[in-house]
């Protein structure tokens, strides 16, 4: 029997579920849903328990409530047909297994892309630098359930141990996120194998005119340069060099000030050999610069007019780079419970679905506590993200249970909470980052002299 979307979403944003989604429902617009469903040619054709823009919000769920079980996140959205309380059927698991293979993973794929360019070009357009946009790239793996299905798909790291395998499979993901609110801006998934430059290479033309890259120095590279290069169109990078012979024979052509001058980079021959067609020389801007306890450090970067960016500014700048790791640990530590295997499912295309729900549900918070700063006046990156998700999550735990009519008071209630979890200003790290020896708890076998020996 054929079902029209219109009167299901309607039900998603008027019927008992919408205590629920009230939290997000002016962010994340129904027909939104709508429109990545019938892109991916997975509309629900016909009346079922689960209908697919249900699934949407269910995987969505499943990213912010880590801690219950899917079938409690089914039961607690209340997931079920319309019709009288008596009426309602349980949900089985081998229901929701099959709605969420119906679904797949490329209508929240297209929702999470849909969803970030509005969201992430907006918030990059609020807190500018100098004109523009801040962003990051950088990569992360997380770990998977150990299924055969998991394995062949994703693979595993080596170990230290021989060249064994690791214990989990392990996917890898690359991000482009708004530094200055945490927002992800675009993101790309892969197996292991493949490396964060070959992945990276779909999210270069995601970056917006009138903005500034922040990368790691493993994506420092040559052809990246080139790449990224545009001043028509006023898109730069800044990244730290790599430390190498050929650091410091960089070409000074000239000085624009104190340990601050343009220098010319030349390919390497292996660069040539795999990219022609590459201009011969790349004129760049070289920041040289240490921090108290640091080793000296140079910053390239293509930021050219020392008037319109001085040094100084650009060498703090760079340090902004860290808020995407700090985002990292966000979704790691905090959303996923740091848990030995990070994603729940043990099928390839399920847990590829449930990373994008959980990306969707990681942008929907700090939407939300976007929000919350912009009322408080402060930086984003100044409200707690571990309070702001476990108040958000009572709150999806609790609305159900509360009258619509009171909702309005509630999500006042939860924004004036959240103002209260404002963090003090970060201070300046003044100590290099070193890893702590773990003590053993087994005593010291201590050498023993030889008998005779004094």
């Amino acid at each position: 029997m054929g079902m029209d979307l219109g009167p299901a979403l309607r039900q998603v944003a008027e019927g008992r579920a919408e205590a629920s989604f009230e939290l997000f429902a002016h962010s994340l617009n129904p027909e939104w849903i709508e429109r990545a469903l019938r892109a991916t040619g997975k509309a629900s054709v016909r009346r079922r328990k689960l209908p697919a823009e249900y699934v949407v919000w269910l995987v969505i769920g499943m990213g912010l409530l880590r801690d219950r079980s899917i079938a409690e996140v089914v039961r607690h959205l209340d997931l079920v047909l319309p019709g009288s309380d008596h009426d309602r059927q349980e949900v089985s698991g081998g229901a929701i297994v099959q709605a969420r293979d119906r679904l797949g993973p490329q209508p929240l794929a297209w929702l999470f892309a849909h969803t970030a360019e509005v969201w992430a070009t907006a918030s990059a357009a609020e807190h500018r630098w100098r004109g523009l946009a801040v962003l990051g790239v950088d990569g992360t793996t997380l770990r998977v359930p150990d299924s055969p299905e998991n394995d062949a798909e994703f693979g595993r790291p080596g170990t230290s141990r021989g060249g064994a395998a690791a214990g989990y499979p392990q996917l890898r993901a690359v991000a482009l996120m708004v530094l200055r609110s945490h927002l992800l801006a675009a993101l790309v998934l892969g197996p292991y194998r493949d490396g964060e430059l070959t992945l990276a290479q779909t999210l270069w033309p995601k970056l917006p005119d009138r903005s500034l890259l922040i990368m790691d120095r493993e994506f420092a590279t040559y052809e990246l340069f080139q790449r990224l290069a545009n001043p028509s169109r006023e898109r730069y990078w800044l990244t730290r060099a790599k430390r190498g012979r050929r650091t410091a024979k960089l070409h000074t052509v000239q000085r624009l000030g104190p340990r601050d001058a343009i220098v010319e980079l030349r390919p390497s021959l292996q660069t040539r050999r795999l990219h022609p067609t590459l201009p011969e020389t790349l004129r760049v801007r070289a920041i040289h610069y240490q921090r108290p306890g640091f080793r000296p450090q140079i910053l390239l970067t293509s930021l050219l007019d020392p008037d319109a960016y001085p040094a100084a500014e650009i060498r703090a700048l760079y340090h902004e780079r860290w808020e995407l790791e700090l985002g990292f640990d966000e979704v790691k530590t905090h959303t996923l419970e740091r848990e030995e295997a990070s994603l729940r499912c043990k099928a390839p295309a399920r847990v590829t679905q449930e990373l994008w729900g959980l990306a969707l549900a990681y942008n929907l918070v700090r939407l939300a506590m976007s929000r919350v700063a912009r009322r408080a006046d402060v930086s984003p990156t100044r409200i707690s993200y571990r309070h702001a998700l476990n108040f958000i999550r009572l709150f999806w735990l609790s609305a159900h249970l509360v009258s619509p009519g009171a909702l309005p008071r509630r999500l006042d209630a939860l924004h004036e909470e959240l103002a209260l979890l404002i963090l003090p200003p970060r201070r300046p790290r003044r100590f290099p980052r070193a890893v702590k020896i773990k003590m053993s708890k087994f005593p010291r076998k201590r050498p023993r002299l030889r008998r005779g020996l004094k």
